[in-house]
């Protein structure tokens, strides 16, 4: 499995670690990811995702897991939430225009 978040793309960076003496030593820095469920308010169900800890603080702060999908770029996202943004569109879309 990929150490990339699904819902930013965040993947592991590259550098160095660099001791008091000034030692350059390569290493590869991996982003913190956590495996978590997501409710989805507009779909009704749970989905079980690997986010870095900084996107779980972002979806957090947007409102839920279905205004961070619909602000989010698509192509930075992973194809099962790819489908699940069109989903969660069409969904809306249907609520909306039942509603008026």
């Amino acid at each position: 499995m990929a150490r990339r978040c699904e819902l930013t793309g965040k993947g592991p960076q590259a550098g160095n670690k660099v001791s008091h003496a000034n030692n350059k030593t390569r290493t590869r820095f991996m982003p913190n990811l956590c495996q978590v469920s997501l409710m989805s308010d507009v779909m009704g169900l749970s989905y079980n995702m690997r986010i870095s800890a900084i996107a779980l603080k972002s979806v957090e702060h947007c409102g839920g897991l279905d205004a961070f999908i619909m602000k989010a770029k698509g192509e930075l996202m992973s194809d099962k939430l790819r489908k699940l943004k069109r989903s969660i569109s069409k969904k809306h879309e249907a609520q909306t225009a039942r509603a008026a």
